[in-house]
């Protein structure tokens, strides 16, 4: 087997950036542009791995923070790290917590060695920096480990911008001499916030660092899909190109097609999860809330058409009885189809890399995620 961390570009679009690849990983291989369900305690909320493979999905992610602030990473490497204590077989990567410094912001203090937080679950503190994050992850496990790093707000002013850049590089430099799991890759990750400079400036370091992969950090938090773009923008010309392109926490279809154009390769993001705990399906034609009163004698099924385990075998009718009542099977139903059609949608992106259509592509799904403009 290839060595982990060979990323090798097999497909290009003419007239964007889009590309195809494959990633080595200890677990296997990762075909991209790819999506990473989230599955921050481990476990990618309501489904099974074994749906998840099923579904064509080759990574997920979990989240450090949280592993470690609820059950505590001791128990996880006993039970012989974390692709064995959840029973996934394929390649995992962790978030090094670096984004609970933004989400978690009244609960924790950032000095220049790490962030004290203060567990939103039993009050606890606990310390997490650079070292503390890379052990963790190290003991986890997973595939590819991110940086710790300081996910400043939007919107921030440029001062903070530059503390948070100038801890973030910090950080990183002290993440690159951690020791790592065999086979573990280790990617990092560009903050900036909005700023164009800072951003630029904050890649030339990581990149001289030379990390086997670089995420785009700092964006949707709060700010437009406008400026999700041109963070992404402002980005990506200036990390490598024959290395896998990260962005976090983005996860809806056109921001997706737009970025890819970008040559954006990983995604990851809790929106089909928490849409469909929330009762909202992604469909062809766009997404639309299952538990609407429009569908209480609706006898087709979420979405028509669709082949997933839901729509084969329930109407919409049932789906929107079990979510009014609270019924687990009615998440249960409606996660199965939202990443069942995000898996199918990312395979339909790459194959129009491949296939020389990408634009086509490009086009018509903006026409049907949405069918009004």
């Amino acid at each position: 087997m290839e060595k982990p961390g060979t990323f090798t570009i097999t497909h290009r679009d003419i007239e964007t950036d889009a590309r195809v690849g494959r990633l080595v990983t200890t677990h296997g291989i990762i075909e991209t542009p790819v999506f990473m369900p989230v599955g921050t305690q481990g476990s990618v909320k309501a489904m099974t791995p074994v749906e998840l493979e099923e579904f064509g999905y080759e990574v997920i992610l979990g989240n450090t923070y949280h592993l470690n602030d609820r059950l505590g990473i001791d128990i996880i490497e006993q039970c012989g790290g974390l692709h064995r204590f959840m029973g996934w077989n394929h390649s995992i990567l962790t978030d090094s917590g670096g984004y609970q410094v933004f989400s978690l912001a009244s609960l924790r203090k950032i000095t220049d060695e790490g962030v004290e937080f203060q567990s939103h679950i039993d009050g606890r503190r606990h310390f997490l920096g650079p070292k503390e994050a890379m052990n963790i992850q190290r003991k986890l496990g997973s595939d590819i480990a991110m940086v710790f790093d300081e996910c400043p707000p939007y919107p921030c002013d440029k001062k903070y911008a530059c503390q948070a850049v100038d801890r973030t590089l910090a950080w990183a430099a002290l993440c690159a001499k951690q020791l790592r799991a065999e086979g573990q890759l280790v990617f990092g990750i560009v903050q900036g916030s909005i700023f164009e400079d800072l951003r630029k400036q904050c890649a030339k370091v990581l990149v001289d660092l030379d990390f086997d992969g670089y995420a785009i950090g700092g964006v949707s938090v709060g700010e437009s899909e406008e400026l999700i773009i041109k963070g992404t923008e402002h980005t990506i010309v200036h990390v490598p190109a024959d290395k896998p392109r990260y962005l976090m926490g983005v996860g809806l279809w056109d921001q997706m097609i737009e970025t890819v154009a970008h040559g954006v390769d990983m995604f990851d993001c809790v929106v089909p999860t928490r849409f469909a705990r929330n009762g909202t399906a992604f469909t062809r034609t766009g997404r639309y809330p299952v538990k609407a009163g429009l569908y209480k004698k609706d006898t087709r099924p979420i979405e028509e058409g669709c082949m997933c385990y839901a729509c084969r075998n329930f109407s919409r009718a049932y789906v929107r009885h079990l979510l009014n009542v609270n019924e687990i099977l009615g998440v249960r139903l409606m996660t199965i189809h939202n990443l069942f059609r995000y898996a199918a949608f990312i395979q339909e992106m790459r194959d129009a890399i491949k296939g020389g259509t990408f634009s086509e592509f490009r086009k018509q799904k903006y026409k049907t995620i949405n069918p009004n403009d």
